[in-house]
């Protein structure tokens, strides 16, 4: 059985322990102890309050969505008089918020559901994300190991419990991606909510998919090669190795194509070059020495 302050395996609160109510006797254990692993908010109330009745179940309802990052303790200040005196409530109902073991906001009066809503989700967002940043790091280590199939369950388990990450929703796509499945990935990228559909997560993996049909019509780098050294004027040579490089590994030497191609004619099919180079770009993590450098030095050539 687990106690107010326990925590399951899978870092989620049992439904039953987000709502509870609460005595002198038990306060320090269930809010002062309990706020240093979760924020939990406590509702002071009492059952000749009118206001109490609408921001109560309020409070519940916005707690239980928030599903295990935040929790809520209730309070009936005339069965706890001791507890109201020492935090000094001068009126009901108000509602204070505790972390750490210390207060970190609240309000007095009745809110409105929306109100109440942020209220709630802002204070669920200080205890981080129950995991989610770990579990994340967890299964983009297993997909860069090659555990595609144990990084796909991760990913899935992530939008399990919620929906809309974007990191996780494009970590699908990657290992259909790292799998050979080019539809499947495609078709996911298509199926993506509106909400993430835009978020630099998912772009990033569009650019992958791009960079992938491109890979599989890529010609050899060797014939391509000596194209360009006998033609350096051959734009499309070029630009036909540059593909060929990222389809064989090179990225770097790719870039190097693509950035020659554009300080040559920028102009080229409608910039070729340049949206080739951006879709290299959004498909590596923003902070990657490829990323940075190549973008350093196209900012170079258009500022010129």
């Amino acid at each position: 059985m687990l106690g107010f302050g326990d925590k399951p395996a899978n870092g989620a609160a049992p439904q039953g322990d987000l709502v509870k109510d609460t005595s002198e006797a038990t306060f320090m254990q269930d809010v002062i102890d309990a706020s240093r692993d979760v924020p939990v908010i406590v509702d002071f109330w009492a059952p000749w309050c009118g206001p109490c009745k609408t921001l109560g179940p309020a409070l519940e309802a916005a707690v239980t969505a928030a599903k295990g990052k935040v929790r809520m303790v209730k309070v009936n200040v005339d069965e706890n008089q001791m507890i109201a005196a020492q935090l000094r409530i001068q009126s009901i109902p108000t509602v204070y918020a505790f972390f750490q073991g210390q207060p970190v906001d609240g309000f007095q009066g009745a809110l409105p559901p929306s109100e109440v809503k942020k209220f709630v989700e802002k204070i669920a967002a200080m205890g981080g994300d129950d995991g989610l940043a770990d579990a994340l790091a967890a299964a983009e280590e297993m997909l860069a190991e090659g555990a595609v199939v144990d990084a796909l369950e991760t990913f899935a388990a992530i939008l399990g419990e919620e929906p809309e990450n974007a990191a996780a929703y494009a970590g699908l796509i990657r290992c259909h991606l790292a799998s050979g499945d080019l539809d499947q990935a495609e078709a996911y990228a298509a199926a993506a909510s509106a909400a993430i559909a835009k978020a630099k997560e998912i772009e990033g993996a569009r650019a992958q998919i791009e960079l992938a049909r491109q890979a599989a019509k890529a010609g050899p780098v060797t014939e391509l090669s000596r194209a360009v050294e006998a033609d350096p004027a051959n734009h499309q040579a070029r630009f036909d190795l540059a593909l060929a490089l990222h389809a064989s590994g090179q990225i770097d030497e790719a870039v190097d194509q693509l950035l020659e191609l554009f300080r040559r004619d920028r102009e080229w099919n409608e910039g070729a070059a340049r949206t080739q180079l951006f879709t290299i770009f959004d498909a590596l993590k923003p902070t990657d020495p490829i990323v940075l450098k190549g973008r350093r030095r196209l900012s170079s050539m258009i500022f010129a």
